[in-house]
Protein backbone atom coordinates (compact mmCIF):
# COMPACT_ATOMS: atom_id res chain seq x y z
CA UNK A 1 0.00 0.00 0.00
CA UNK A 2 1.33 3.44 -0.96
CA UNK A 3 1.83 5.99 1.81
CA UNK A 4 2.12 9.72 1.20
CA UNK A 5 4.00 12.50 2.96
CA UNK A 6 2.74 15.99 2.13
CA UNK A 7 5.59 18.50 2.18
CA UNK A 8 5.87 22.27 1.87
CA UNK A 9 8.83 24.57 2.36
CA UNK A 10 9.15 28.32 2.82
CA UNK A 11 12.45 29.55 1.45
CA UNK A 12 14.82 32.51 1.33
CA UNK A 13 14.03 33.05 -2.37
CA UNK A 14 13.08 31.36 -5.64
CA UNK A 15 16.50 30.19 -6.86
CA UNK A 16 16.65 26.38 -6.57
CA UNK A 17 20.45 26.44 -6.75
CA UNK A 18 21.25 29.07 -4.14
CA UNK A 19 18.28 29.63 -1.84
CA UNK A 20 17.57 27.62 1.30
CA UNK A 21 14.59 26.65 3.43
CA UNK A 22 13.68 28.46 6.65
CA UNK A 23 10.41 26.64 7.34
CA UNK A 24 9.39 23.06 6.70
CA UNK A 25 6.02 21.47 7.23
CA UNK A 26 5.05 17.88 6.57
CA UNK A 27 1.87 15.89 7.13
CA UNK A 28 1.88 12.12 7.42
CA UNK A 29 -1.26 10.30 8.52
CA UNK A 30 -2.70 12.45 11.33
CA UNK A 31 0.65 13.96 12.26
CA UNK A 32 1.47 17.50 11.13
CA UNK A 33 4.88 18.89 12.01
CA UNK A 34 5.96 22.46 11.19
CA UNK A 35 9.12 24.21 12.32
CA UNK A 36 11.19 27.32 11.60
CA UNK A 37 14.94 27.18 11.07
CA UNK A 38 17.75 29.68 10.68
CA UNK A 39 19.00 29.37 7.08
CA UNK A 40 22.66 29.83 6.13
CA UNK A 41 21.72 32.86 4.01
CA UNK A 42 19.34 35.77 4.74
CA UNK A 43 15.68 35.72 3.70
CA UNK A 44 15.22 38.00 0.70
CA UNK A 45 13.00 41.06 0.95
CA UNK A 46 10.70 39.52 -1.66
CA UNK A 47 10.30 36.35 0.39
CA UNK A 48 9.71 38.35 3.57
CA UNK A 49 6.95 40.31 1.82
CA UNK A 50 5.21 37.05 0.84
CA UNK A 51 5.68 35.01 4.02
CA UNK A 52 5.77 37.86 6.56
CA UNK A 53 8.73 36.14 8.21
CA UNK A 54 11.79 38.32 8.86
CA UNK A 55 15.41 37.40 9.54
CA UNK A 56 15.03 38.74 13.08
CA UNK A 57 12.13 36.35 13.74
CA UNK A 58 14.27 33.28 13.01
CA UNK A 59 17.62 34.53 14.32
CA UNK A 60 17.49 32.22 17.36
CA UNK A 61 16.15 29.16 15.55
CA UNK A 62 18.30 26.03 15.03
CA UNK A 63 19.83 25.09 11.70
CA UNK A 64 17.84 22.48 9.79
CA UNK A 65 20.97 20.37 9.24
CA UNK A 66 21.27 19.76 12.99
CA UNK A 67 17.58 19.21 13.70
CA UNK A 68 15.56 16.16 14.67
CA UNK A 69 13.12 17.14 11.95
CA UNK A 70 15.74 16.53 9.29
CA UNK A 71 16.18 12.97 10.51
CA UNK A 72 12.40 12.45 10.72
CA UNK A 73 11.76 13.69 7.18
CA UNK A 74 14.70 11.78 5.71
CA UNK A 75 13.41 8.56 7.28
CA UNK A 76 9.83 9.13 6.06
CA UNK A 77 10.81 9.99 2.49
CA UNK A 78 13.13 7.00 2.21
CA UNK A 79 10.27 4.57 1.58
CA UNK A 80 7.17 6.76 1.22
CA UNK A 81 5.97 9.01 -1.60
CA UNK A 82 6.52 12.73 -1.18
CA UNK A 83 3.70 14.96 -2.44
CA UNK A 84 4.47 18.63 -3.14
CA UNK A 85 3.34 21.48 -5.39
CA UNK A 86 6.17 22.27 -7.81
CA UNK A 87 7.96 19.30 -6.29
CA UNK A 88 11.27 19.85 -8.09
CA UNK A 89 11.77 23.06 -6.11
CA UNK A 90 11.04 21.49 -2.72
CA UNK A 91 13.24 18.54 -3.64
CA UNK A 92 16.07 20.95 -4.46
CA UNK A 93 15.64 22.68 -1.10
CA UNK A 94 15.69 19.37 0.77
CA UNK A 95 18.64 18.12 -1.25
CA UNK A 96 20.71 21.13 -0.11
CA UNK A 97 20.17 19.80 3.41
CA UNK A 98 21.06 16.20 2.59
CA UNK A 99 17.47 14.90 2.39
CA UNK A 100 16.46 12.94 -0.72
CA UNK A 101 13.02 12.02 -2.07
CA UNK A 102 13.37 8.93 -4.29
CA UNK A 103 9.65 8.90 -5.19
CA UNK A 104 7.48 11.97 -5.51
CA UNK A 105 4.23 13.30 -6.94
CA UNK A 106 3.96 16.89 -8.15
CA UNK A 107 0.46 18.34 -7.87
CA UNK A 108 1.45 21.26 -10.11
CA UNK A 109 2.26 18.93 -13.00
CA UNK A 110 -0.82 16.82 -12.27
CA UNK A 111 -3.08 19.88 -12.39
CA UNK A 112 -1.59 20.94 -15.72
CA UNK A 113 -1.86 17.44 -17.17
CA UNK A 114 -5.51 17.06 -16.15
CA UNK A 115 -6.39 20.48 -17.56
CA UNK A 116 -5.99 19.34 -21.17
CA UNK A 117 -8.02 22.25 -22.53
CA UNK A 118 -5.97 24.89 -20.69
CA UNK A 119 -9.10 26.19 -18.99
CA UNK A 120 -7.48 27.06 -15.65
CA UNK A 121 -5.79 30.51 -15.85
CA UNK A 122 -3.18 29.86 -13.13
CA UNK A 123 -1.77 26.82 -11.37
CA UNK A 124 -0.27 28.18 -8.17
CA UNK A 125 -1.47 26.41 -5.05
CA UNK A 126 -3.66 29.15 -3.62
CA UNK A 127 -5.28 29.92 -6.98
CA UNK A 128 -6.19 26.25 -7.41
CA UNK A 129 -7.54 26.24 -3.86
CA UNK A 130 -10.19 28.79 -4.75
CA UNK A 131 -10.67 27.84 -8.40
CA UNK A 132 -11.50 24.26 -7.39
CA UNK A 133 -13.37 25.43 -4.28
CA UNK A 134 -11.29 23.29 -1.94
CA UNK A 135 -12.77 23.48 1.53
CA UNK A 136 -9.76 24.01 3.78
CA UNK A 137 -9.32 26.10 6.92
CA UNK A 138 -5.80 27.39 6.32
CA UNK A 139 -3.84 30.63 5.97
CA UNK A 140 -2.03 31.45 2.75
CA UNK A 141 1.79 31.72 2.61
CA UNK A 142 2.27 29.68 5.73
CA UNK A 143 3.82 26.23 5.35
CA UNK A 144 1.21 24.60 7.60
CA UNK A 145 -1.63 26.21 5.67
CA UNK A 146 -0.06 25.29 2.35
CA UNK A 147 0.40 21.66 3.32
CA UNK A 148 -3.29 21.36 4.24
CA UNK A 149 -4.31 22.89 0.91
CA UNK A 150 -1.82 20.58 -0.79
CA UNK A 151 -3.46 17.51 0.75
CA UNK A 152 -6.92 18.69 -0.32
CA UNK A 153 -5.70 19.39 -3.86
CA UNK A 154 -4.05 15.97 -4.05
CA UNK A 155 -7.30 14.28 -3.04
CA UNK A 156 -9.23 16.21 -5.70
CA UNK A 157 -6.71 15.37 -8.43
CA UNK A 158 -6.67 11.74 -7.28
CA UNK A 159 -10.43 11.57 -7.80
CA UNK A 160 -9.96 12.76 -11.40
CA UNK A 161 -7.27 10.14 -11.97
CA UNK A 162 -9.48 7.43 -10.40
CA UNK A 163 -12.21 8.22 -12.93
CA UNK A 164 -9.77 7.53 -15.75
CA UNK A 165 -7.75 4.55 -14.49
CA UNK A 166 -10.01 2.92 -11.84
CA UNK A 167 -7.13 0.92 -10.29
CA UNK A 168 -5.49 2.77 -7.31
CA UNK A 169 -2.06 1.27 -8.02
CA UNK A 170 -2.22 2.38 -11.65
CA UNK A 171 -3.33 5.85 -10.53
CA UNK A 172 -0.27 6.28 -8.31
CA UNK A 173 2.04 4.91 -11.01
CA UNK A 174 0.63 7.37 -13.56
CA UNK A 175 0.90 10.24 -11.10
CA UNK A 176 4.58 9.51 -10.56
CA UNK A 177 5.12 9.19 -14.30
CA UNK A 178 3.48 12.56 -14.99
CA UNK A 179 5.54 14.14 -12.20
CA UNK A 180 8.78 12.99 -13.82
CA UNK A 181 7.92 14.36 -17.27
CA UNK A 182 8.20 17.98 -18.42
CA UNK A 183 4.90 19.79 -18.88
CA UNK A 184 3.80 20.72 -22.40
CA UNK A 185 2.16 24.15 -22.47
CA UNK A 186 -0.40 25.13 -25.11
CA UNK A 187 -0.81 28.87 -24.45
CA UNK A 188 1.56 31.74 -23.73
CA UNK A 189 0.84 33.09 -20.26
CA UNK A 190 3.15 36.11 -20.56
CA UNK A 191 4.75 38.48 -23.07
CA UNK A 192 3.41 40.06 -26.24
CA UNK A 193 1.64 36.84 -27.28
CA UNK A 194 -0.06 36.24 -23.93
CA UNK A 195 -3.21 34.15 -24.35
CA UNK A 196 -2.26 32.93 -27.83
CA UNK A 197 -1.59 29.32 -28.80
CA UNK A 198 2.14 28.63 -28.96
CA UNK A 199 1.76 26.45 -32.05
CA UNK A 200 0.11 29.32 -33.95
CA UNK A 201 2.69 31.88 -32.82
CA UNK A 202 5.47 29.62 -34.15
CA UNK A 203 3.93 29.83 -37.63
CA UNK A 204 3.62 33.64 -37.62
CA UNK A 205 6.44 34.83 -35.34
CA UNK A 206 9.00 32.03 -35.23
CA UNK A 207 11.87 34.42 -34.48
CA UNK A 208 10.20 35.43 -31.20
CA UNK A 209 9.81 31.80 -30.11
CA UNK A 210 13.44 31.07 -31.01
CA UNK A 211 14.56 34.14 -29.07
CA UNK A 212 12.46 33.09 -26.06
CA UNK A 213 13.92 29.59 -26.17
CA UNK A 214 17.41 31.08 -26.10
CA UNK A 215 16.47 33.16 -23.03
CA UNK A 216 15.04 30.13 -21.26
CA UNK A 217 18.12 28.06 -22.11
CA UNK A 218 20.31 30.69 -20.47
CA UNK A 219 18.27 30.27 -17.28
CA UNK A 220 17.97 26.48 -17.51
CA UNK A 221 19.20 26.06 -13.94
CA UNK A 222 16.31 28.13 -12.57
CA UNK A 223 13.48 25.69 -13.23
CA UNK A 224 12.77 26.48 -16.88
CA UNK A 225 12.75 22.87 -18.11
CA UNK A 226 9.00 22.88 -18.85
CA UNK A 227 9.22 25.95 -21.07
CA UNK A 228 12.37 24.69 -22.80
CA UNK A 229 10.63 21.40 -23.59
CA UNK A 230 7.48 23.21 -24.75
CA UNK A 231 9.25 25.68 -27.04
CA UNK A 232 11.44 22.98 -28.60
CA UNK A 233 8.36 20.83 -29.19
CA UNK A 234 6.35 23.56 -30.90
CA UNK A 235 9.31 24.75 -32.97
CA UNK A 236 9.83 21.19 -34.21
CA UNK A 237 6.13 20.74 -35.03
CA UNK A 238 6.05 24.14 -36.71
CA UNK A 239 9.05 23.26 -38.87
CA UNK A 240 7.33 20.06 -39.99
CA UNK A 241 4.19 22.03 -40.87
CA UNK A 242 6.18 24.47 -42.99
CA UNK A 243 8.12 21.66 -44.69
CA UNK A 244 5.00 19.59 -45.35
Amino acid sequence: MNEFVFVDTETTGNDPLNDRLFELCYKYDDITNCQYFKPPIPISIKSQSITHVTNKMIADKPAFLESDMKREVAKLLKDKIMVAHNAVFDIAMLSHEGVEAPRFICTLKLARALDSGNVIPEYNLQYLRYYLDLQVSADAHDAKGDVLVLEALFKRLSQKMDEKYKDPEVVVSEMIKISLQPSLFVLFTFGKHKGKKIGEVVLHDRSYVEWLLDQKMQNASSGEEDWIYTLKYHLKIGQKALSG
